[in-house]
């Protein structure tokens, strides 16, 4: 019972964990245009990995998709990359889970078995996990990078709300991933047949039940 609801809830901490990195994904606020040393703040900028787009204080906001994949930043590529095989190797994961999950009743019926798919999604889960933090964490500190450099001529941005999201899925998937694993257990080697057994007995043990026929042979023989 404890390790099926150990099963289930690593299941759902990895499902929680891949929505958070799908959000990210999609989302458009990787990086937000910093406000410091500027005076008009009536506009701000925001980019995701698949467009940039313009706000205003109205609320009114236009997007634009980027015209060229070739065009885009090494990093950006990279990191689109990295979170689309995230997510396919998410979607991989909860697939394979499913049969190794105890409770239910897909494949096989062998414990040791499922325990071994069970062990294999939750591998899958966590290299989901570490691809999407390798991915926003490159994004972060290239945004970081750029803010604090003096030479650097281009608009500032600022960590936006995407990256964060992307760390607690990250987090998410990979905790997930790792009580899915611990619920594995090995199974207990079978003793081989025509083994010798050997029976250890105490020699005080023998001592004394010698002793004691001793005597009773003794006390036999004084009544005789």
């Amino acid at each position: 019972m404890a390790r099926t609801s150990l099963q289930v809830c690593a299941v759902l901490l990895a499902l929680s964990g891949m929505t958070c990195i799908l959000v990210s994904t999609v989302s458009t606020r990787w990086r937000v245009s910093s406000t410091a040393g500027t005076i008009i703040t009536s506009t701000s900028i925001f980019e995701g990995l698949w467009m940039n787009c313009i706000g205003t204080s109205s609320g009114s906001v236009q997007c634009k998709r980027f015209s060229s994949m070739f065009s885009l930043a090494i990093h950006i590529q990279v990191c689109r990359a990295l979170m689309i095989i995230s997510l396919i190797l998410g979607l991989l994961s909860c697939i394979v889970s499913l049969f190794g999950l105890k409770c239910t009743k897909f494949g096989t019926s062998d414990e040791h078995t499922k325990g071994k798919i069970a062990l294999s999604g939750g591998l899958i889960f966590i290299l989901a996990g570490l691809l999407c933090l390798v991915a926003v964490s490159w994004y972060a500190a290239m945004i970081t990078a750029q803010f604090f450099d003096p030479l650097y001529l281009g608009t500032k941005y600022e960590i936006g709300s995407a990256l964060y999201i992307g760390w607690a899925g990250s987090l998410l998937a990979v905790l997930g991933g790792s009580f899915l694993c611990c619920s594995f257990k090995k199974k207990k080697p079978a003793a081989k047949s025509g083994a010798y057994k050997y029976n250890y007995q105490d020699p005080e043990n023998d001592f004394k039940q010698f002793k004691e026929r001793k005597e009773t042979s003794v006390a036999s023989k004084a009544y005789v």
